[in-house]
């Protein structure tokens, strides 16, 4: 199993299901699932979301991957990145669905088209080298601390990119005040040179 996936469900579903859903309850009160489906069923997003991850953990409801699937889906064609990103990591590789890398790329490109920088980033596996450091930008641009240290070192190498030390200085700075560990040793050493 992805343990990307793994991270993020467990979060999302100890955040969700145990009472602190912010985003859904940002506009409803919301108690279970019978709330979440009718608020999918009005074209809620999140509570589409929310219900594709019950479904996926089996808690509150029982286990079905098929419905999680569905309401996952849902989510994503209704604006939900999250939804996009979750499917994203089930085509990847996940045992719920068939392994299907051109359904994975759509899913993270939706999420990361959404403003999901972990789906840009997941994208980059089906990417040649000039299309990686374009995702890896949009995703450092929004804060992804391993994006900016990915385009950092693409700079240094030249790898789909222009080689430029000064570009690779800037994006391993970037990485490291993000407290990326890994852009604050780079950023040092190429000083160095």
């Amino acid at each position: 199993m992805n343990l990307r996936y793994l991270f993020l469900i467990s979060i999302l579903v100890t955040a969700c299901v145990f009472s602190s859903c912010s985003r859904a309850e940002e506009t409803t009160n919301i108690k279970g699932p019978k709330d979440y489906k009718a608020q999918c069923d009005r074209g809620d997003a999140t509570g589409c979301f929310y219900l594709g991850v019950m479904y996926a953990e089996g808690k509150v409801v029982t286990q079905d991957n098929a419905l999680a699937e569905a309401f996952f889906r849902k989510a994503c064609d209704g604006g939900d990145a999250l939804g996009c990103l979750v499917l994203g990591f089930w085509y990847e590789g996940d045992k719920h669905v068939t392994r299907d890398d051109t359904q994975a790329a759509a899913f993270f490109r939706k999420a990361c088209d959404k403003g999901e920088a972990l789906g840009c980033r997941s994208l980059h596996v089906t990417l040649d080298s000039f299309q990686e450091a374009a995702l890896w930008r949009k995703a450092c641009d929004r804060g992804f601390a391993e994006a900016c240290f990915l385009l950092g070192q693409a700079y240094e190498e030249g790898k789909g990119i222009r080689q430029s030390d000064t570009e690779a200085l800037n994006y391993y700075g970037k990485a490291c005040d993000l407290k990326e560990e890994t852009g604050c040793e780079a950023y040092a050493r190429l000083k160095k040179r």
